[in-house]
């Protein structure tokens, strides 16, 4: 893939991630939070984004959401790996919801 693919590519992923990520924070903050995994200083920044700042933010070269989690067992739950798809996707979010939300500094 071309480097200028791969930049649009993640301003696109950008642009609907932040999109998303208001539009729940505007309807339910708290389940926002949960689901998006962040704390409640970021939810009102992104709530309170005005369309030209979310579209500046997407145009980043650094993609802005980033994985929850960060181990192999993690991973395997969520793929269904070694157990039926409910019972893993149940598990991977009750181990997901233990971990603590991440502060971006």
């Amino acid at each position: 893939m071309k480097s200028m693919d791969m930049q649009e590519e993640i301003r696109e992923l950008n642009l609907a991630y932040l999109m998303l990520a208001q539009q729940m924070v505007r309807e339910d903050r708290e389940e926002a939070m949960f689901r998006l995994g962040i704390s409640a200083e970021v939810a009102e920044l992104i709530e309170g984004l005005s369309t030209s700042q979310i579209a500046r933010m997407a145009g980043q070269q650094m993609v802005l959401c980033r994985f929850r989690f960060d181990d192999a067992a993690l991973v395997g739950m969520l793929t269904g790996k070694g157990r039926d798809a409910a019972t893993s996707s149940l598990h991977a979010a009750i181990v997901a919801a233990a971990q603590p939300v991440q502060n971006l500094a």
